[in-house]
């Protein structure tokens, strides 16, 4: 099992910005919503004095344990996302609307600035891309804003006794108290996304005692700290143990003509790109064609590529990304607030579409449509 496989929607989670903040207060003084903040619940407590009872079977001690678990609980919200992730789909289109954003190629450029000299230093230790370790950040946690503050053993016990993937997240409970055991963090700061991936980069917490590093030869792997140096090491070190092949580029947009190697055209009638091993290795860290084209073409971007150059068809409404620009925009004047105009029609969009058709008299769909369009202008 890849870094992610355990939870694609977690990173389309944290991809739209929708980490969520503690329930406890953190450094920060966040807090998350009602639902993922500490619930009773019996049955959860029956497990957690089972898991107590083996984990000190493992060597844990009891003081460590009640350290963990202070101030944690059952999280229905963690259950309720786990379960609503079966299969969501965006078109590649969308999810580079998003994870390749002006926003986020400004914010990343600014981002490789201000690290260079510690992005080379990993460059040069792990020989691995420091634009691609860079755009890694900048997809998994927006470049540190958004690493995620709920406590990890409340998300890691909660979904270890939910059962649908028990044994998995167990392991990820057992490997979160080894963390807090060596010393590396402290309980309070032990915090990430709902379902437990962690820190700049979001390493689950086996991942992060396979592959996390201490970079800054402080004594601990601090993939948490304002510092992002460990965990752009610890990416980096991911992506070399996995198979990075220096010197070799991630793949790129087939422009005209042939291309050596590999194709691949994730959407019908889109750009087609063609791809290295490099590609696949990105895929290990989270194993999907639009997360790998996503990091590849975000790192192009703030190393000062162009746009791709391949124009996106007209999606199922007939509409083209400029056309759904323009909706968004025009329903917010009108007073629907779509949340942002970046041609991407979400939940804020099609609420704002539904109440835009409700006042015009037309039936409520929550479709975008030219005609609407029109009808704005």
């Amino acid at each position: 099992m890849n870094r992610r496989s355990f939870g694609v929607g977690a990173a389309a989670c944290m991809l739209c910005g929708c980490a969520g903040s503690a329930p406890r207060s953190t450094a920060s003084g966040s807090r998350l919503p009602d639902d993922l903040r500490p619930t009773r619940n019996a049955a959860y407590d029956t497990w957690v004095r089972g898991f107590r009872a083996r984990a000190e079977d493992r060597g844990f001690s009891r003081s460590l344990i009640d350290e963990a678990f202070r101030g944690t609980g059952y999280l229905p919200g963690v259950v309720a996302r786990d379960r609503n992730q079966v299969e969501f789909r965006r078109t590649l289109e969308d999810y580079l609307a998003i994870a390749v954003s002006d926003e986020r190629v400004s914010r990343g450029r600014t981002a490789f600035a201000r690290h260079a000299s510690t992005l080379a230093s990993i460059e040069a230790t792990y020989s691995v891309d420091a634009h691609i370790v860079c755009a890694i950040w900048g997809l998994e946690s927006f470049y540190g804003d958004r690493q995620g503050s709920v406590p990890v053993v409340s998300a890691t016990s909660t979904l270890a006794f939910d059962g649908r993937r028990g044994a998995f997240f167990e392991r990820q409970l057992l490997a979160a108290l080894d963390i807090l055991r060596s010393g590396d963090i402290t309980a309070d700061r032990l915090t990430g996304s709902w379902a437990g991936a962690m820190g700049h980069t979001q390493f689950i917490p086996t991942s992060y005692q396979e592959f996390a590093v201490d970079f800054t030869g402080d004594g601990r792997r601090d993939i948490w700290s304002e510092d992002p140096s460990d965990a752009l090491a610890s990416a980096a070190a991911y992506l070399a143990r996995n198979g990075w092949t220096t010197g070799v580029r991630w793949g790129s947009e087939i422009v005209s003509g042939d291309a050596p190697g590999r194709v691949i055209q994730p959407q019908a009638g889109g750009p087609k790109f063609a791809v290295t091993r490099n590609f696949d290795t990105i895929k290990r860290y989270n194993n999907s064609d639009s997360y790998a084209i996503g990091v590849g073409h975000l790192a192009d971007r703030i190393a000062g590529r162009p746009p791709l150059q391949t124009p996106f068809p007209p999606d199922a409404f007939g509409m083209t990304k400029d056309d759904r620009v323009a909706l968004q925009e025009g329903l917010t004047r009108a007073g629907f607030d779509t949340g942002g105009a970046d041609g991407v029609i979400g939940p804020n969009s099609r609420a704002a579409i539904e109440g835009y058709q409700a006042r015009i008299g037309v039936p409520v769909t929550g479709d975008p449509s030219i005609a609407l369009l029109r009808s704005l202008n």
